[in-house]
């Protein structure tokens, strides 16, 4: 299983705080069958993303770790406005292992109304995002209906792999069921921070998907996906998410100025 979405490295947000919490978490996933892990630190207005340490922080937890877990970097990407200015001026800054894949993190109070003109800028500088644990955000999960516009700019999503059990609660429980059966997730992942409450385990989300939708779905979900980003490669083919295209071969078409500068249909 590859991880996309992993709090590993210390000392730079709210994951680890010393290298020896990082190796133990690293050994963790190794234990529990994830063979790569993308090390994604948080960048925000709390911690911010410094790539030159995130490099040398990798460096150091991979010689410590050995073959056990191959090790990459991401970003967990927090949409302010700051962050979205500097990505679009170095598209390959955020990105998973300076591809194409982007995670981006919704704020839980409040969704910008033109989100989805971002997400589109996004696409055109040759970035891909992923929708992270949108079962978790509050705002998502009253309505999830707005992730149909986003999916149908060529945005992908990304649960957490906790979430199928209920560890964040019932409500994010049912909603990542539901998602599933609509086909609307590509990506398991297990946004782990730590070895008590955020562990790094996708095994038992692997066996609940298996059992419920197939093998074929969890394999899916787990690995090949997870492995086109971690690679930069071009996802494998995927199956029709339901309520999201009126026409399989609907164009997207994208509001012009006048309708984004006074809000027209």
């Amino acid at each position: 299983m590859i991880d996309i979405h992993h709090h590993l490295l210390f000392g730079l947000d709210d994951g680890p705080k010393d290298i020896e919490s990082s190796v133990a978490q690293a050994e963790a996933a190794a234990a529990d069958g994830i063979t790569h892990i993308a090390c994604t630190p948080h960048s925000n207005d709390v911690y911010p993303f410094r790539p030159e340490v995130n490099r040398e922080r990798v460096a150091m937890v991979q010689e410590r770790i050995g073959d056990k877990v191959k090790l990459g970097l991401g970003c967990d990407f927090h949409l302010s406005y700051e962050n979205i200015e500097d990505a679009l001026n170095n598209p390959t800054k955020y990105t998973i292992n300076q591809g194409s894949y982007l995670l981006v993190e919704f704020a839980e109070f409040m969704i910008p109304q033109n989100i989805g003109d971002t997400f589109y800028e996004f696409t055109v500088k040759g970035m891909r995002p992923i929708i992270t644990h949108p079962e978790r955000n509050p705002l998502l999960q009253r309505d999830h209906s707005r992730m149909a516009e986003w999916m149908r700019t060529g945005c992908l999503v990304q649960v957490t792999a906790a979430s199928l059990s209920g560890r964040f609660g019932k409500k994010a429980e049912s909603q990542v069921w539901e998602m599933l059966e609509k086909k609307w997730i590509h990506f398991i992942a297990t946004d782990a921070h730590n070895l008590e409450g955020r562990r790094p385990c996708m095994s038992t989300a692997y066996a609940a998907i298996a059992k419920r939708l197939g093998e074929e779905t969890a394999e899916r979900l787990c690995v090949s996906n997870p492995r086109a980003a971690f690679e930069n490669q071009r996802m494998p083919p995927q199956p029709q998410p339901e309520g999201v295209y009126l026409y399989q071969d609907e164009p997207v078409k994208r509001p012009g100025l006048m309708s984004r500068l006074f809000g027209n249909k």
